[in-house]
């Protein structure tokens, strides 16, 4: 589709919705999505906004293969300065949403101000209005979506939404569409509820135009395709175990963090892996996996359909959670199940399902708990402050906390803060296992060393998906490189995160990077948009991107000293797998980090590096 070249600013303090041309020379400079939001942003907020204030802004933004035969081509971005980090925010969502958006003509929503009162934006092609939200108000993100689908008596329109958490401020909360697919990390959904928006409704009905040159696309996205299908990571892995295909191989690697990163290997990984969710339940003879599921465009279909075991505690008297619906992912199955020490899967899938349901981030809440948890073990917390005995392992006290959350009960306030903040809160900050606030994702960086880099410099708190080192330090792609080392793993970071940073702003899926590099990538854009989009200009963007990104970071007030990781991870060896006796390497790394980026030895980009990259 390439872009629809529009955007539609909506300012919620005067209520109005106004259609405006997309900046091309923007466009040209930083491709889309992430890219191009960002840029939006950048330009016209102050990095030192309270992300929580109207001046704040939130950008919902597809990328030029959003919406077209492009495999995965159904991701959009949600880019503002992030509540929990401080940091710009850019949170990646697939599903169906972003399709429609490309399909009503839509590349952009800038939402700017807040509302007097709840309101929901409806967005049918060219027609847009706000639309009073008082009676969603209150309602779960399934809740919200159920009814603006009856309301419009129209079961096809595409809603993000959020839910309770995203009404009442916990910090990590996410938007929601399509029921279990969300823009889940830094707090984006707060940031929505604090503009008093519940939800964003699209219809789009204008299908596919603008590609540049449809028989080169269609060779180019047909040769994709076939990449993909001939990986056996991208065609059987993700398949038939989704990301959960990686609990096992983490764990013998000696790199799942477990019990807030005390352990390095969990003994009860084999129980909440993919495999497990194929396994036949004693209770009733059915597997936890009902099928597996596809976003938009998708030729991988790494999404699990499940259905919770009907007799477990924590369901067994609500029919509402019996049916099938969105399953555990790799990061929230760790983040719930080993982050916590917690070995049952039905608790797990409970856990992520009241996620998906009021609107938060899995893996913030449950390292969080985590954090939480140890404070316990440590007598630092009483049950009576927590209101359950919240000791490592207790599947009982995750599903309680993940009620009281999402809820705001009692001891939910101060796990919706986050866990540097409530780590802080009772004195003992180093327990938060976080980078500029944001908790860290399933990867134990004693036991990969690269993916520790990628976590203490990435421009949106601790994310995998800002540098993806997995891919090379664990699987091979595209070439294997040994995760204990530190020897070469700025260059490998740098190049991962400029990758991902096109990747992203595409508006396809980082999976597709099991299997494809750049060159893979290249050919789809070039077809589908006009002008030059040669490999050289593409590394460039991705580069621009990442410093963009860093420049408004530094001006909100982040530092070097933001690029660090939790003395845990520097100072408790691993105790057990091929890690064992190590630290992360991080303080080694990242001066080199710094040198390979064009960055003076405080983290600020040089002048130089700014003049090549046109910043």
């Amino acid at each position: 589709m390439g872009w629809n070249k529009k955007v539609l600013r909506v300012n919620l303090t005067a209520g109005t919705c106004t259609p405006e041309p997309l900046n091309m020379a923007w466009a040209n400079d930083y491709l889309g999505s992430r890219g191009l939001a960002s840029k939006y942003l950048v330009e016209e907020t102050d990095p030192k906004v309270d992300p929580l204030s109207p001046g704040n802004k939130m950008i919902m933004a597809t990328g030029p293969l959003t919406g077209t035969m492009a495999s995965t081509g159904g991701r959009y971005t949600v880019v503002t300065k992030g509540p929990l980090t401080g940091a710009i925010a850019c949170s990646n969502s697939g599903g169906y949403f972003g399709a429609e958006m490309k399909f009503a003509g839509w590349d952009m929503i800038i939402f700017e101000g807040r509302s007097p009162q709840p309101v929901y934006l409806y967005l049918e092609n060219d027609k847009a209005e706000l639309r009073d939200a008082a009676h969603l108000w209150g309602k779960t993100c399934w809740e919200t979506e159920e009814t603006i689908k009856a309301s419009h008596q129209d079961p096809l329109i595409r809603i993000s939404s959020i839910g309770g958490a995203g009404e009442n401020g916990v910090l990590y909360a996410a938007i929601v569409n399509d029921l279990h697919r969300a823009a889940g990390r830094s707090g984006v959904g707060t940031v929505m509820g604090s503009k008093n928006l519940k939800a964003v409704a699209i219809r789009g009905t204008k299908g596919l135009s603008g590609i540049n040159d449809f028989p080169a696309f269609m060779a180019a996205t047909n040769a994709g395709k076939k990449v993909l299908a001939d990986n056996p990571v991208t065609s059987q892995g993700l398949p038939t175990y989704g990301t959960q295909v990686l609990m096992n191989v983490i764990n013998e690697i000696g790199a799942l963090p477990t019990r807030n990163h005390r352990d390095v290997q969990f003994e009860d990984a084999s129980k909440i892996s993919g495999e497990a969710m194929h396994e036949k339940r004693p209770t009733d003879g059915k597997t936890h996996l009902v099928a597996n599921a596809a976003c938009f465009g998708c030729t991988i279909a790494c999404g699990r359909i499940s259905k919770i075991d009907e007799t477990h505690f924590s369901v067994k008297n609500s029919p509402k959670y019996w049916g099938a619906g969105g399953g555990l992912e790799y990061e929230a199955a760790w983040a719930l199940g080993a982050a916590n020490g917690v070995g049952d899967l039905e608790a797990l899938q409970y856990a992520n399902l009241l996620c998906n349901e009021h609107g938060m981030d899995p893996i913030s809440f449950g390292a969080t708990v985590g954090a939480a948890m140890e404070l316990y073990d440590l007598g630092i917390l009483s049950q009576e402050q927590i209101g359950v005995d919240a000791k490592f392992g207790s599947a009982e006290a995750l599903c309680k906390l993940v009620e009281m959350t999402a809820t705001g009960e009692g001891f939910g306030k101060d796990l919706g803060l986050g866990s540097a903040r409530m780590c802080a809160k009772y004195g003992r900050p180093e327990l938060s296992m976080s980078v500029k606030g944001q908790e860290f994702p399933a990867y134990d960086s004693r036991g990969i060393q690269g993916i520790g880099l990628a976590y203490a410099t990435s421009n949106r708190g601790a994310c995998h998906l800002r540098g993806y080192t997995i891919a090379s330090e664990v699987l091979g792609v595209p070439v294997k490189t040994d995760p204990l080392v530190t020897e070469g793993k700025a260059d490998l970071v740098k190049a991962f995160q400029d990758a991902t940073g096109v990747v992203d702003s595409a508006g396809i899926c980082a999976f597709t990077t099991f299997a494809w590099t750049l060159a893979d990538i290249q050919p789809q854009i070039q077809a589908a948009c006009e002008g030059d989009w040669s490999m050289d200009k593409l590394n460039l963007v991705g580069e621009r991107i990442w410093n963009m990104e860093r420049q408004y970071n530094l001006a909100a007030g982040l530092t070097a000293r933001d690029d660090d990781l939790p003395p845990r991870l520097k100072t408790e060896a691993a105790r057990t797998g091929p890690a064992k006796g190590m630290v992360s390497g991080i303080d080694k790394m990242r001066p080199e980090y710094y040198k390979v980026r064009g960055w003076t030895p405080e983290g600020v980009p040089e002048g130089a590096t700014l003049e090549r990259l046109g910043l």
